[in-house]
């Protein structure tokens, strides 16, 4: 679609290099309800950065509530490592009085105020900002026309960002033409006035407050994508050679269902929305029993409905992935907000001794290579495999060098190669191999596959002593996978005062608190763990290394003072050096909240901001 002759040239700028500020990276907060499309704007911000070589991460917070309410999209987009979404804002877009009020302490000293003054009155007294007072909901009215009300105040927003900061004006408008070229024509034009009147703004009202980003580095060649988490796990399943699925709907892992369900098709398979979280499994299970890796998934809630089909899945040694975007909990608990509470459920949530891997990935780009290390286990081990993703990662968008597609594509082709007269499922000495239906069987005789114990033919037995060496054979081929998996690596000092041990979402924040520690002469190190059942070899050599090692996660400190994955790591290696540093907020780590719990634990002053960077514009 063609745009608009009122888009600014591309590149173009009212105001000369030298009259700009040069800033390496920054952190815009965007405040308001979760109707004016923050989301939108944060979007187009992500993914510019995405497009020009830029670093880039983002954090947003949505109500539960089908009528909306105050919502927040943070970006932080620049050069450099951008390992988190930042703990304060250098800019604070505000669009109410209650987006004002509610967000302000967020906002860096220094930093830039930018408020609708028709609906938003700060503190004259409060000198602690630059405030720059748009009437950007009459601005809006009057660049679209009345009929649209205050539609479009947000691609307003959107073109008075890209004035402040010099961002390129052409990538913005196709990423619009993009957005919006489904619809009318009229749409796209009235999104372009919008902008091109936030870009407009006469610079007499911005302060002085004009940016530019420093060149990025060099590229490293691979073209950049751009995506939020979910999508991310989503392309990785396929990639691992996942056709075959079935779910039911959940927030936040509706978008990897719906996702799946567009484009298994083109891949020549299906998936499936059941008419429940149980009947899901079901599904799952039975594409699986037919010779395809398959996928389910759910949030916490529904994984406590999909149990019994998972022991199944675990008796029968079906390979299996299940994906759990985390939320807040437990029941219906906190939909929109982010927690790392599912562990202990993931690991021991069924009835039995039913063992299964579980992995977490630590970011965007990682949610794709977990879904292939998943495919692998899931395939190599005949077990079902667990992936604890959250809503942080779900909607949180990021940039990363593109896969390649062409070495990592697994073949998704069942296994129906002739077997044998000797031919057995479940062989004491072996790992379990499944005859899919189709496959030749010399004996024209197919073996049972149930949920009830077995022999190695899959003939129901109830014998004691045969049970035991099918228990220890499931166990085994866990501890198994256990001993081949490599040894985490150590990040900042190799021994010292403390070490900090993640997983999951909190790798970044830790990552930024550990550089941050060390430059005021903490001895710190990180490791973050991606396999959390079974854990890998040599963490108990690692920890010996430290004074204290304390463990960062989402979650309650629970009746004993320690966070699930603490609580497991204490079990294991019975170590009183073990520690918790948790938070049950909704809300992802800060860094100082890291900083200062480990200054604490060091018996050393920690403060309300820790050791944050001042603003930088």
């Amino acid at each position: 679609m063609v745009l608009p002759a009122t888009t600014p040239t591309p590149g173009a700028s009212p105001e000369s290099a030298k009259e700009r500020r040069a800033v390496n990276d920054v952190v815009i907060r965007l405040a308001g309800n979760s109707q004016d499309g923050i989301q939108t704007i944060g979007g187009f911000l992500a993914r510019l950065a995405g497009r020009s070589d830029q670093e880039v991460m983002t954090y947003m917070t949505i109500p539960s509530t089908i009528s909306g309410g105050p919502s927040i999209f943070q970006v932080r987009m620049g050069n450099g490592d951008i390992l988190s979404s930042g703990d304060q804002a250098d800019v604070l877009v505000a669009f109410y009085q209650h987006s004002y009020e509610s967000h302000i302490n967020s906002l860096r000293p220094g930093g830039v105020l930018i408020y609708d003054s028709d609906h938003v009155a700060p503190n004259p007294e409060d000198r602690r900002f630059r405030a720059i007072g748009i009437p950007i909901t009459g601005a809006t009215v009057e660049a679209v026309g009345g009929s649209s009300k205050d539609k479009g105040k947000n691609l307003f927003v959107l073109g008075l960002l890209a004035r402040i900061f010099s961002l390129d004006v052409a990538k913005i408008g196709g990423l619009i033409s993009e957005r919006f070229g489904g619809k009318s024509e009229d749409i796209v034009r009235n999104a372009m006035l919008a902008f091109d009147a936030g870009y407009a703004t006469p610079a007499d009202n911005l302060h002085d407050c004009l940016y530019q980003f420093e060149a990025p580095a060099v590229s490293g060649g691979r073209p950049q994508i751009t995506t939020d988490g979910n999508l991310a796990l989503t392309y990785g399943l396929i990639a691992a050679g996942v056709r075959h699925g079935a779910g039911y709907p959940i927030t936040p892992w509706t978008t990897v269902m719906e996702t799946l369900r567009s484009e298994l098709g083109k891949y020549g398979g299906i998936f499936v929305q059941a008419e429940d979280e149980l009947a899901a499994a079901g599904y799952a299970l039975g594409f699986a029993y037919s010779g395809h890796l398959a996928v389910t998934g759910s949030s916490g809630p529904g994984l406590s409905l999909k149990m019994e089909a998972l022991g199944w899945a675990v008796m029968a040694e079906m390979p299996l992935i299940v994906i759990n975007v985390q939320r807040g909990g437990p029941s219906t608990g906190l939909p929109t907000n982010v927690e790392q509470s599912d562990l202990m459920q993931a690991i021991y949530g069924s009835h039995g001794d039913a063992p299964r891997v579980v992995l977490a990935p630590k970011d965007v780009e990682d949610c794709f290579y977990v879904a292939l290390e998943a495919g692998r286990i899931a395939r190599k081990y005949s077990t079902p495999v667990l992936i604890l993703t959250d809503q942080a990662l779900a909607t949180r968008i990021e940039a990363f060098d593109e896969p390649d597609l062409a070495k990592l594509m697994v073949d998704p082709k069942p296994d129906l190669s002739p077997r044998g007269a000797d031919f057995e499922p479940y062989p004491l000495d072996k790992i379990t191999r499944h005859a899919p239906p189709g496959a030749s069987i010399a004996t024209g005789k197919y073996p049972s596959v149930s949920g009830l114990e077995h022999d190695e033919l899959g003939h129901p037995t109830g014998n004691p002593a045969l049970h035991m060496k099918m228990t220890a054979k499931r166990r085994e081929k866990i501890k198994a996978l256990g001993a081949s998996l490599p040894v985490p690596e150590v990040f900042g000092d190799p021994e010292g005062d403390v070490l900090i041990v993640g997983w999951g979402s909190t790798w970044g924040p830790i990552r930024e608190a550990v550089g941050q520690l060390r430059a005021v002469g903490t001895r710190v190190g990180q490791i973050h763990l991606r396999n959390l059942h079974p854990l890998p070899p040599s963490l108990e050599e690692i920890f010996a290394r430290f004074k204290k090692v304390l463990v960062v996660e989402m979650n309650d400190e629970g009746l004993y003072g320690f966070g699930q994955l603490a609580t497991l790591l204490r079990a294991r290696y019975s170590l009183p050096s073990i520690g918790s540093l948790t938070k049950t907020d909704g809300l992802t780590f800060r860094i100082s909240e890291i900083v200062n719990g480990v200054l604490q634990r060091l018996g050393r002053a920690g403060t309300d901001g820790g050791y944050a960077k001042p603003s930088r514009i």
